[in-house]
């Protein structure tokens, strides 16, 4: 009878699983009962960016994924660029960040990428006229210019002459944080050198991006429960958030020091930090009940955290992997050489002279296609909407649009959408294609459009020409490059390992 008994609870349980895989033949993921389609999630958690690209190409654009009935995670996932444009310009209204993104993303407080409303506009005004003045662009081009010769250069010939295989891309990141602390507070953090030391500010960001990518795949009551009784992912954050709040009230009490006491060595038609601009316009800004401090602090932080992100590793290892590109791109380096100058010898390209460079800005372009710093964006309405896709969204329904996969999608890229291909951002005239910015996201699109676009494209082009140019970049053979699974920025998971030596004397 106990054998009989067995035999039926086995039947009943194929039985049941064969029930639920004919109901979802058709849908992208199970959906089981109770739990929706979070195992599948779960299971795929670790591979998310290729796992989501693989669903998104067998629908037509758009899915709704269901989450547990009782976590509120209903999310529609789509790669259809007419719903991006609806969702991120035509509705714009209806579409905020919200008190949604905003529990994600409490690292960055209420400063200028999640705020919301008059508080939003406000500060984006402030932050444009600030970013786009002249004197700043002198300011970004002489810091960026000066870590490439003081910084970069010196570290590449001692990784060269030493024969030693280090991480390109942590090489970025320290240079990316030296130049953007530099912009911000006025201060050198001095990361990038022979000398590479652990730097807590990057390492709390690390640990950061990796929480708020957990709470979105996490039920909510679940990672609030973290936080209340203090572990795992949510103690993790704590940790983080405290230590940039103390590097950022250190910096921004060192300069209220040196300003009160007039040391403030700023010559006439100088350009300043953007933490000396702000201080100094403090009565001229509304910040509701925040605090002087807590606004400057949230305003550098997401600065430093926006300025920290870029895609290089990606390029260098697209490049480089692609002898053709590589060559097309000292081909050009060449084309700007003036005439009494030898072309094959080591030389220094200062970022003047990179501004209206076609093939190497296609190629960033490309890059970031393939490899978007941000590669997902979550969005929750505020009122009943219809998508293009015909879709019904609800504010009770957040929707992601996947940057990473909508850079891979045949419908919008075409087949030849996995070639690493630079042409395709060049005119038949010769110049930069004009590609909608609902298809390439990469610098978002609509009103929250990225203000610092040109200032990433700056140093970008600075650091890939100066290096393409006049070193070697070998891979460590059998070194994986993945993107990392795990973390809300697009890094890759193992580094970039590589071997440096120079091409010319």
């Amino acid at each position: 009878m106990a054998f009989i008994g067995i035999f039926e609870i086995i039947l009943a349980i194929i039985s049941f699983l064969f029930f639920v895989f004919l109901r979802n033949r058709n849908e992208p993921c199970i959906n089981w009962p109770l739990v929706g389609m979070l195992p599948d999630l779960l299971l795929h958690v670790h591979r998310f960016h290729p796992w989501s690209t693989g669903l998104a190409e067998r629908i037509d654009g758009s899915y709704l994924f269901r989450g547990p009935w009782f976590a509120n995670m209903d999310i529609l996932v789509t790669v259809d660029p007419a719903n991006v444009h609806h969702i991120m310009s035509t509705n714009f209204s209806n579409y905020p960040k919200g008190p949604e993104f905003q529990k994600k993303f409490d690292i960055f407080g209420d400063g200028l990428f999640i705020a919301d409303s008059d508080s939003w506009k406000i500060q984006r005004k402030i932050a444009r006229a600030l970013t786009t003045h002249r004197q700043f662009y002198q300011f970004l081009a002489k810091t960026t210019q000066d870590e490439v010769e003081k910084r970069l250069i010196p570290v590449l010939d001692h990784v060269s002459k030493q024969g030693l295989v280090v991480d390109l891309q942590d090489l970025i990141h320290r240079f990316s944080l030296d130049v953007g602390f530099k912009l911000v507070t006025g201060q050198d953090r001095e990361l990038l050198s022979n000398e590479i030391r652990e730097d807590s500010f990057s390492k709390a960001l690390d640990d950061a991006e990796e929480v708020i990518f957990f709470r979105h795949v996490t039920p909510e009551i679940l990672w609030k429960l973290q936080r209340l009784l203090g572990f795992g992912q949510e103690q993790k954050m704590k940790k983080a958030r405290e230590t940039v709040d103390q590097i950022a009230a250190a910096y921004i009490s060192k300069r209220r020091e040196e300003l009160g006491g007039g040391n403030n060595s700023k010559r006439e038609g100088e350009a300043e930090d953007l933490l000396t601009s702000y201080i100094k316009m403090e009565g001229e800004i509304s910040i509701g009940s925040k605090s002087q401090d807590e606004f400057m602090r949230d305003t550098i932080v997401n600065f430093l955290i926006a300025g920290r992100e870029n895609s290089l590793a990606w390029l260098f290892w697209l490049v480089f992997m692609n002898p053709r590109v590589e060559a097309k791109i000292r081909e050009e380096l060449q084309c700007i050489i003036p005439d009494e100058e030898a072309k094959d010898q080591w030389r220094l390209f200062h970022t003047e002279e990179l501004k209206n460079l076609v093939y190497l800005q296609a190629v960033l372009f490309e890059t970031l296609r393939l490899y978007p710093a941000v590669p997902i964006e979550l969005k929750t309405p505020l009122q009943p909407d219809i998508l293009p896709s015909g879709h019904h969204v609800n504010p009770n329904m957040k929707i992601v649009f996947l940057s990473y996969a909508m850079g891979r999608m045949s419908s919008v890229w075409g087949k030849d959408r996995l070639e690493f291909k630079p042409e395709r951002f060049i005119s038949e005239s010769g110049g930069m294609k004009h590609v909608p910015t609902n298809r390439f996201v990469a610098f978002n699109t609509g009103p929250r459009t990225c203000i610092g676009k040109d200032i990433a494209l700056t140093q970008m082009k600075a650091m890939a020409a100066n290096i393409i140019y006049n070193y070697h970049v070998q891979v460590v053979e059998g070194h994986p490059v993945v993107p990392t699974g795990n973390s809300l920025i697009l890094h890759m998971k193992h580094g970039l390992m590589v071997r440096i030596t120079r091409r010319w004397a």
